[in-house]
């Protein structure tokens, strides 16, 4: 056939049938006897034709396809909220388009224009950095594409949401080091315009209160999400008069940023400084000393995600539809980093040990 794709109306042309007819039997139709539905599919193989899923998908209304946009597929946490999509679109057999936005609004808006050029039958987007406006995702709802909104989301726009309980896991963080004995607590947080980090600073001013700690206004820096900006943060704070002996942060490059730091200024993690941070990336266990951070239940998440759509928006649960938000429960993983009371400990023993020798 000279290089050009076969379609039906080629093999339809070999049998001296109709097209229609052809699709019918490639599709099993009820109506088709076995005996042809057996010559056609071996016509078929003979051309090497390929069926085009998704024309045929368009042709019902829908292309079978679901976008995501995420800011960083090289962190851990994000490709594993990626293989939870994956998992839920194959059980349903929906392919899956991924983009990036680099934390960029710009590149953001311009995924969103290729999803939609793809014609995808939904969009699951965990917004950059940069993002304030909303113009580009109510464009999308104006397109009739449906918009599910995961991990960083904005209010300012009515979507589906799936978050964790941000506030609630930053507060559990602070009380873990309160009760390690750290009193000076600072915290190198996010964009508030996003609901993720404005409510991990709510938590950890929740926990701050809770605990009757005397915290001066320069213990708590905005914005400051990339690994060179917690870095920056974190100068300052070291350098204080009276700096703080424990940092929480709202993810664990900036924690890592924090690490290396005291590590290169001679302060101790966690005797001197404790250290938390929020993802439970990979690089929390293979660092020295090992993160304590909050394991985000990315998987799950990204699961929950792509199941709003599938479960819920495609079942039309009119139910669901009264309350937009979805809640994932993370936890508290404790390491070395913010566990003095361990190493303490472990001294006083080595000591005895030493002694008694």
């Amino acid at each position: 056939m000279n290089g050009k794709r076969i379609t039906i109306y080629d093999i339809a042309e070999e049998l001296g049938m109709s097209a229609s007819y052809v699709s019918r039997a490639l599709n099993d139709h009820p109506l088709v006897s076995e005996k042809i539905k057996e010559k056609v599919k071996k016509k078929a193989a003979e051309l090497h034709y390929r069926h085009n899923s998704q024309a045929a998908n368009l042709r019902r209304g829908s292309s079978k396809t679901m976008g995501v946009i995420i800011p960083h597929i090289a962190q851990s946490f994000f490709s594993e909220v990626i293989a939870g999509i994956e998992e839920a679109c194959t059980e349903n057999q929906y392919s899956l388009i991924m983009c990036q936005s680099h934390d960029s609004y710009q590149q953001e808006r311009k995924a969103i224009d290729v999803l939609v050029r793809q014609n995808v039958d939904c969009i699951l987007i965990c917004l950059a950095e940069e993002t304030q406006s909303t113009q580009h995702l109510e464009a999308v709802k104006n397109s009739d594409i449906e918009i599910i909104q995961f991990d960083r989301c904005i209010d300012k726009v009515d979507t589906y949401k799936v978050m964790n309980d941000n506030s609630e896991a930053a507060l559990a963080m602070v009380r873990h080091l309160v009760a390690e004995k750290y009193k000076r607590i600072a915290f190198i947080g996010g964009p508030e315009h996003l609901l993720t980090f404005k409510n991990r600073k709510a938590g950890y001013i929740k926990g701050i209160t809770e605990a009757a700690l005397n915290i001066p206004f320069n213990y708590i820096v905005e914005n400051a999400l990339t690994k060179e900006a917690a870095r920056q943060a974190a100068i300052k704070l070291l350098s204080l008069k009276h700096p703080p002996d424990a940092i929480v942060t709202v993810s664990d490059v900036q924690a890592l940023a924090v690490l290396q730091l005291a590590e290169s200024m001679g302060i101790a993690v966690p005797q001197q400084l404790g250290i938390v941070g929020f993802a439970n990336e990979s690089f929390t266990e293979l660092v020295r000393p090992t993160l304590s951070t909050i394991d985000q239940q990315s998987r799950e998440l990204g699961r929950q995600a792509a199941n709003v759509y599938f479960k819920n928006i495609l079942k039309e649960d009119v139910k669901f539809r009264k309350d937009k938000t979805i809640v994932v429960k993370s936890k508290i993983v404790m390491r070395q980093s913010s566990q003095k009371k361990m190493v303490e400990s472990s001294k006083t023993k080595a000591g005895q040990f030493s002694q008694k020798a």
